[in-house]
């Protein structure tokens, strides 16, 4: 318990360093560089801005009160890590849910590593220190991965250097991006794996990736099972027209209010139909917020 108490202070002693505008930090080379930058420093929240470079985008509501909860109780266990701007003004590069939580908590300052990094070296550390999380989907990782390539100007060879992965897992994941965005957000809401998505890429047509899709949301295919359909569109020397081929032979009736019911839903419709006029409509949805949508359209007066 002592050690604990000595390094706060000592944050505390380094965060009045930091308000003292004779003694700024702007470079690694700069007086009293040395003793901040790697430490931890108690910083206040008002003096911290969010990192535009952050790869994630979204936020569980539910987690971060649970997380403001737990910093009440037991408070900062893991400090988070800022670059310094200007004077007293500071960026996130990692550690944005401790933030947030700690801002729920009412909590005034929070522990800081200060670093002193530039744009590219900001972006790179954001997104790695991102794509090491455990609950990132596949597609936040791919353009994670996407980002690093574009905006740092790496290699995938580069880039398997930087972040510990095979340059073929990295090519991998970037395949992802080429699916149709509708099968990137099921992947993103939990509805496909990874390995669904890349049975889905054999696929060029992405009327046919929606298709199947389609097919693994209704039947609960496995990936092997998934492969496996692909495998056999792929024997067929499938094109476009294999998917609406079982809408060639509906009723003149579906054919004419199938995209009235597609308008209506906002959604890609599927309209199966037998030869006695008996038949299913099946609606997709991305995620709960679009299934409460389609909810709420039915119950409209």
């Amino acid at each position: 318990m002592a050690k604990a108490t000595k390094k706060q202070a000592l944050g505390r002693g380094l965060s009045a360093l930091l308000k003292d505008p004779e003694n700024d930090i702007k470079s690694a080379n700069d007086k009293n560089a040395d003793q901040v930058v790697g430490n931890i420093i108690e910083l206040d929240l008002t003096a911290i801005e969010v990192n535009p470079f952050q790869p994630r985008t979204s936020f569980n509501e539910e987690a971060l009160g649970e997380l403001a909860s737990s910093i009440k109780e037991l408070g900062i266990i893991q400090p988070i890590t800022v670059r310094k701007l200007e004077y007293n003004q500071y960026q996130l590069v990692s550690g944005e849910r401790r933030y947030r939580a700690s801002k729920i908590a009412g909590l005034k300052a929070i522990p800081a590593y200060v670093r002193i990094a530039n744009d590219n070296d900001s972006l790179a550390m954001a997104l790695v220190e991102n794509i090491q999380r455990q609950d990132l989907d596949p597609i936040e990782v791919a353009l994670s991965y996407q980002r690093l390539i574009d905006e740092i100007n790496l290699t995938q060879e580069q880039l398997s250097d930087r972040v510990g992965k095979k340059r073929s897992t990295i090519a991998n994941y970037l395949r992802l991006l080429k699916l149709d965005p509708i099968i990137q957000t099921g992947i993103r809401d939990g509805f496909l794996s990874m390995g669904h998505g890349r049975a889905l890429i054999n696929v060029e047509n992405h009327d046919i990736q929606l298709n199947i899709y389609e097919k693994i949301i209704s039947n609960s295919l496995s990936v092997r099972a998934t492969e496996d359909l692909v495998r056999s569109l792929s024997n067929k020397n499938s094109n476009p027209n294999t998917v609406k081929k079982a809408n060639t032979s509906s009723p003149e009736f579906i054919t004419k209010g199938t995209s009235k019911i597609a308008d209506f839903f906002g959604a890609k419709i599927d309209v199966k139909a037998a030869a006695n006029g008996k038949g299913k409509i099946s609606i997709p949805f991305s995620s709960k917020e679009d299934f409460n949508r389609i909810l709420k359209l039915l119950q409209r007066d």
